[in-house]
Order: structure tokens, then C-alpha cells, then sequence
């Protein structure tokens, strides 16, 4: 607020203006206040600017716009998984007649894990087995009457027609023989399909049916993944793909377990068309001691600096950045040493240093940081 310190004599006003009415004399005595207010205001912000244009310099550290250092890294988010997980389902629809897991447990190869009914399959079993007695008995049967005829055509008794007319039948039971025991052969492996085991050790870490479920070929029953092995997967998008090869070293963060650990890369998809534009990554942790599968990672990967420096992306300190709502800009130098306020447009924020699109280009000098507040126009020294 401004402040006047007036000395105003109304009886000479009133003298002098003998012949005003009273409203005009109101007006006047409103008026003459407010018109000498708004020239102490003038006055004020006048001494206001003169003054910033007569302050002391302001110290600044300058800053030439350039690629990253050398040492900086891609952080991305990944997350632990099982090397080995499989889904396990049956090849038979029936229903679960007994689950033998529950959602935790460690089992081994070859463990049953539930069972599918299979009435169906025993009863058809039992027929089989009998058409396999019978085409037993009809082989042995031929058989013998397959020796009998050679002997008899050995002493002329049995003519060459007949003795092979006996041998085809012979034949024909041994192929009849062979065929039951193949079609034991199918229901055996039906009935192991109706008893599902676990096809390596691991933890079962899903149960999606249980007991009285009905069960259908390719419908997953439960999720084993192995004991021991984790990776850790991530995606990467493409401008950054080219700088992962496998072999990699890269550190691995878990906030859940507290702990830095080593890891390698192992694994680089060559397409993301499945994955929207992403590459899926797999890292293998030097220790996995604490992790736990599904537990959410962050994930270093350093940069080369032959590779940042063909990067040809300007990037600044966060900290140099100034902002006006949604405008971002920074100061850069005159050639007269005052402090001019640039607007940019930026683009991802990596650690510390955050990306200039353009407004900013490589070699320029920028105020990094200064000892007090900056204003556009403001006298620097360095």
C-alpha cells in the first residue's frame, strides 16, 4: 500500500470555489486523494526497478548444454519371477475326484496332485482286458494247429493250400493279440491322465480348482514353479534396446526385501510386437536369497559412454529447471551478462537430468545454480 501525507486546506478550497454546488465539491475531495495515490504507487514501482536495475550482481554457476555424463544408467521396473513355471492341467474332462495340494506346498517329481474321475476308463479297461484274453486264447489256438500242419505236410498229410491257409490264420489271431494289448496300452495312458502328477519339484503358487471342479483339456488346475531359480523380468522400450546386450551386469533393487543385489542379462526378446512396442528382458540375480517370486524390482542398467555420446540428447539438471505453471524453462547467459529466462519443451526425466526436445542446444551456456533469486534481466557474475 502507498501512503501520501497530504496537507490540504478546504476553507480555501471552498473559498476559491464558492460557486460549486456540494456535489461537485464531494467529487473533487474524492478524486484529488485517489490521483495523488496511484503516482506514489508509479513512483514506487518506478524506485522498484531502478533499484533491481542497480543491484548487486548475482553469483551464478554456468553450465554448457551437452549429452549426459557417462556414467548415467536406464533405471526401469521389473519383477521376480519363477526361471521354470508351468501350468498344470489335465488332457480328459471329468470331474476332480481328490486334490492332493494346497496353494504353498513343495512337491516332487512325479508327485500325484489330484485325480480326474475315470469310471469311464476302468470300465473300458475291463473290457479290454477280456478282448485281450480272448485274442490271447484264438493266438495260442492258432498256434498249435499251425504246428500240427507243419507236421502233417512234413509226411504228405496236409497240402500246401491248407498249410498256408493255417498260417494266415495264425497271423491274423497274432495281429488280433497285438491290437488288445495296444488298446491296454491307450487305456493305461488315459488313466494317467486321470492321475495328473507334478511334472518337476517346485511350489505350487496357484490353485484355480478344487475338489468337485469340473475339469476340462488345456483349463490350467494349478500353477508349480520351481524352487530356487528367479529372474527377473522387465520390458525396455525401443530407443533403448540397442544399448542391452546380453552379458550385461546391472544392479537389481527390491524394496520389499531391503537389499542391492548384481545381475546378469540373459535373455533379449528381438520382437515386441506381443508386448506393445516393449522388449521383454530377463535378468538373472547373482543372490536370490530373500527375493520372493513376484516381488516388484527396480532395475539399473549402466550406459556406456561411447554410447550416451552418440545419444545426441541434450539433457539438463533437474535443479536448473524454472517453472510457471505448465511452462518449464531455464535461464541462459546475454551477451552482456544478464540472465534471460528460455522456455523449453522437455521430455523424460532419467534420475537427476531430465531431457530437452528443443529450445537448448548442445554447447550453449545455461545458469546452473545461483546463490540467490534469479529474475530475467538480472546483472550475473561468474
Amino acid at each position: 500500500m502507498c501512503y501520501s501525507l497530504l496537507r490540504f486546506n478546504y476553507s480555501k478550497l471552498i473559498t476559491h470555489n464558492s460557486q460549486l454546488d456540494t456535489m461537485q465539491l464531494k467529487n473533487i475531495l474524492y478524486i484529488f486523494p485517489l490521483a495523488v495515490l496511484f503516482t506514489a504507487c508509479g513512483n514506487n514501482a518506478a524506485n522498484t526497478a531502478a533499484e533491481k536495475d542497480t543491484a548487486a550482481p548475482v553469483n551464478v554457476t554456468l553450465a554448457v548444454a551437452g549429452s549426459s555424463a557417462a556414467n548415467s544408467s536406464v533405471d526401469i521396473s521389473g519383477q521376480m519371477v519363477s526361471s521354470h513355471t508351468a501350468a498344470i492341467s489335465t488332457r480328459m474332462m471329468g470331474y476332480i475326484t481328490k486334490m492332493n495340494v494346497n496353494i504353498g506346498d513343495n512337491v516332487h517329481a512325479g508327485q500325484l496332485l489330484f485325480s480326474i474321475q475315470s469310471n469311464d476308463i476302468k470300465a473300458k479297461d475291463a473290457q479290454v482286458a477280456a478282448n485281450i484274453a480272448a485274442a490271447d486264447a484264438a493266438l495260442a489256438n492258432a498256434k498249435k494247429d499251425l504246428e500240427r500242419f507243419k507236421t502233417l505236410h512234413a509226411q504228405n498229410s496236409a497240402t500246401d493250400k491248407e498249410l498256408e491257409n493255417v498260417t494266415l490264420q495264425y497271423k491274423a489271431a497274432q495281429a488280433q493279440s497285438d491290437a488288445a494289448h495296444q488298446m491296454h496300452s491307450e487305456v493305461n495312458a488315459n488313466m494317467a491322465y486321470a492321475n495328473v502328477t507334478a511334472p518337476f519339484s517346485g511350489t505350487v503358487t496357484q490353485k484355480m480348482m478344487d475338489a468337485g471342479s469340473l475339469a476340462s483339456p488345456g483349463m490350467p488346475v494349478l500353477m508349480l514353479e520351481s524352487a530356487g531359480a528367479l529372474q527377473a523380468t522387465a520390458t525396455v522400450t525401443e530407443d533403448r534396446i540397442k544399448y542391452i546386450h546380453t552379458g550385461l551386469h546391472v544392479n537389481i533393487h527390491s524394496d520389499a526385501a531391503g537389499k542391492n543385489v548384481g545381475g546378469t542379462i540373459a535373455e533379449i526378446s528381438r520382437s515386441s510386437v506381443a508386448t506393445g512396442g516393449q522388449y521383454l528382458i530377463k535378468i538373472n540375480p547373482d543372490n536370490s536369497e530373500d527375493l520372493l517370486p513376484g516381488m516388484y524390482v527396480h532395475i539399473s542398467i549402466p550406459m556406456q559412454a561411447k554410447e550416451e555420446a552418440n545419444d545426441n540428447v541434450v539433457r539438463v539438471p533437474v535443479t536448473s529447471l524454472v517453472t510457471q505453471g505448465d511452462l518449464t524453462g531455464v535461464y541462459t547467459v546475454s551477451t552482456n551478462n544478464k540472465a534471460l529466462l528460455r522456455w523449453l519443451r522437455t521430455g523424460r526425466t532419467e534420475g537427476n537430468e531430465v531431457e530437452v526436445l528443443s529450445g537448448l542446444a548442445t554447447g550453449e551456456k545455461y545458469i546452473k545454480q545461483s546463490d540467490t533469486r534469479l529474475w530475467n534481466g538480472a546483472t550475473i557474475q561468474y
